[in-house]
């Protein structure tokens, strides 16, 4: 990672490495958020965002909210629509 202080950038990612990046972020989320300094908490906000963007583009379909968990698919759901 000497190379990539930063991380590979996400875009140069294959979907697979994407995907497991996403994934370690998100399991380390809580300990950074609790144990982490305020730059490590900075960082990994900065890294997580860059990762869930570049995920949300690829694969926007995964990232669309269950129609349920919105207002108007809960209505329409309930017939109030």
């Amino acid at each position: 990672m000497a190379e990539h202080p930063n991380g590979i950038d996400p875009a140069d990612l294959t979907d697979d490495d994407l995907r497991r990046e996403v994934t370690h972020l998100h399991e380390t989320r809580h300990e950074t958020l609790l144990n982490g300094s305020e730059d490590a908490l900075d960082h990994h906000t900065r890294r997580m965002l860059e990762l869930e963007a570049e995920f949300l583009r690829r694969f926007p379909a995964e990232g669309a909210p269950d129609p349920l968990r919105t207002r108007a698919g809960s209505r329409r759901e309930a017939g109030q629509d």
